[in-house]
């Protein structure tokens, strides 16, 4: 039998994507592939996707990598969801936070029951229900897999924390696993006049990296997946018009909270993201309802502490590659697709692709229906989150003319069916393995005031005082076990803090 397996694997950039691939790939796979990674110093990375979702934690693991030092060497701080204001209405708030919701009982969902309780006068605001989010509001935090003495679950958590040290950070694991970073510009690239596969990129000083299988991590440029390989993108700007960000960083006001915050303004939204020692901050918006000095002093207007970088534009095209995999590339991160950061989802994208990639990676005869497979799997990944993303955009009743257009444009197919289900019935139903589970859009829904016009009829099993029992205990143990959580500051600065920047030397 001839031994088709592949033995070089090289990734075209570094940054997050890059280092996150070779890390990935050199834990599981390290002792029978060569891994080359290929960056250059003199080309910058977009680096602003600080939060991530509780996912990161698996893939951390995967890289047997320690939390605490993570935390540390990242400035990162601990994530329970996000607080999302204006959205609804003006003036209005609430939080997606992540875990559980209530207790399901009599198989049916929490919320069935929360909804009639709602209709009945007996139901808190949703929020009172999640340990999450009594956690995030106390600005408190431990790591608690599940509240002592009762059936509910502890916190569930994800992380904050600067990109690019997280990219330094699993370049020294990757490194030590074996993984080679090469130094150098690609000036050109190489094909197999047979197959059209990708068979070397040059260098500026003429090397040539060969190698069997690439991965492409070059950014929104697409060095091999588009440039060179013309392999399409589909847009996606009719449902999410958002086409430019402004970034800044800034000092640190006050303890950072555990978790993200996103303010909706006029033509968009603001972004803050707490590190131990400093914040992240950044305005999404649409150029065809603001421009960009508009769009800047909206963001300065809005920070909360003293500016120490330069305001940086990025501009960007929501949407997706009409292939993550052409050939015998594979393109991860900002290279693959982008869709905006307001469920912190780019960072998951990346480990989304490169989990997919160990799950059907390759052989040298790159078996179309493999490839094909995985392109499938991938699209439904990024349309699924596409779809969630919208659904906050087109939930709104704010007046302004970018909100309207938003409120009244047509929906993706199965977003507006499983709107008109919600509705109608209260019922939500995750497909397949969409990342965003039921009580993600219930949150999300009636956060932003999508109220059903009915709830299951297996909550009128309750008389409406064991109604307001269940309810009432439920949220009587979340808020007396929150209350004994140290803050947020305290568990960080006694397992996870890092040095002051100076001392780390490294800018604020």
């Amino acid at each position: 039998m001839i031994d088709t397996r592949i033995r070089d694997v090289v990734i075209v950039g570094g940054g997050t994507a890059g280092w996150m691939a070779a890390a990935a790939l050199s834990a599981t796979m390290g002792e029978q592939l060569r891994i080359r990674l290929v960056e250059s110093e003199q080309i910058g990375t977009v680096g602003v996707g600080e939060a991530t979702i509780p996912a990161i934690r698996l893939f951390n693991g995967l890289c047997g990598i320690d939390e605490n030092a993570f935390v540390r060497e990242t400035q990162g701080t601990f994530k329970l969801g996000i607080d999302f204001v204006n959205w609804g209405r003006v003036g209005e708030s609430y939080m997606h936070v992540f875990g559980q919701l209530g207790q399901s009982l009599d198989l049916i969902e929490f919320w069935q029951y929360w909804l009639r309780g709602r209709e009945e006068g007996v139901a808190e605001p949703l929020g009172r229900y999640s340990f999450n989010e009594e956690a995030a509001r106390l600005h408190r935090f431990a790591r608690v897999p599940r509240i002592p003495n009762s059936d509910l679950d502890g916190i569930a958590y994800a992380f904050h924390f600067d990109a690019s040290l997280y990219a330094k950070f699993l370049r020294r694991g990757a490194e030590a696993n074996g993984a080679c970073r090469v130094e150098g510009k690609i000036t050109s690239v190489r094909r197999n006049g047979d197959t059209g596969h990708v068979s070397a990129v040059v260098l500026e000083d003429g090397r040539a990296i060969e190698g069997e299988l690439f991965i492409d991590c070059s950014g929104f440029r697409g060095l091999l997946i588009e440039e060179e390989l013309k392999t399409g993108y589909e847009d996606w700007t009719h449902w999410l018009p958002c086409d430019r960000a402004i970034a800044v960083q800034t000092r640190n006001v006050a303890p950072p909270r555990p978790y993200t915050q996103s303010i909706a303004h006029p033509a968009g939204w603001q972004w803050r993201i707490p590190l131990q020692h400093r914040t992240g901050n950044g305005h999404v918006f649409c150029s065809r309802f603001m421009s960009e000095d508009e769009a800047t002093q909206v963001l300065f207007d809005n920070l909360e502490g003293e500016r120490i970088t330069e305001p940086r534009s990025i501009p960007f095209t929501t949407g997706m590659r009409k292939k993550a995999w052409n050939g015998n590339v594979v393109a991860l991160g900002l290279a693959s697709g982008f869709l905006e950061p307001l469920e912190s989802t780019s960072i998951h994208l990346i480990q989304n692709g490169i989990a997919r990639l160990i799950s059907h990676f390759p052989d040298r005869r790159f078996a179309p229906v493999n490839i094909a497979t995985y392109n499938r799997r991938i699209a439904y990944d990024y349309e699924r989150i596409r779809d969630f993303i919208i659904l906050h955009y087109w939930a709104n009743q704010r007046d302004e003319p970018f909100w309207r257009y938003l409120r009244e444009m047509e929906l993706p197919e199965g977003l507006r069916g499983k709107i008109d289900l919600f509705k109608e019935t209260g019922r939500i139903f995750r497909e397949q393995e969409e990342l965003f589970v039921e009580v993600g859009w219930f949150q999300v829904l009636v956060g932003q005031n999508i109220v059903p016009e009915s709830y299951h009829p297996l909550a009128d099993a309750l008389s409406r005082d064991e109604l307001a029992d269940f309810l009432r205990d439920i949220r009587t143990i979340l808020a007396a076990n929150a209350q004994k959580l140290p803050s947020h500051e305290e568990f960080i600065a006694r397992t996870c803090a890092a040095p002051a920047p100076q001392a780390a030397g490294v800018t604020a």
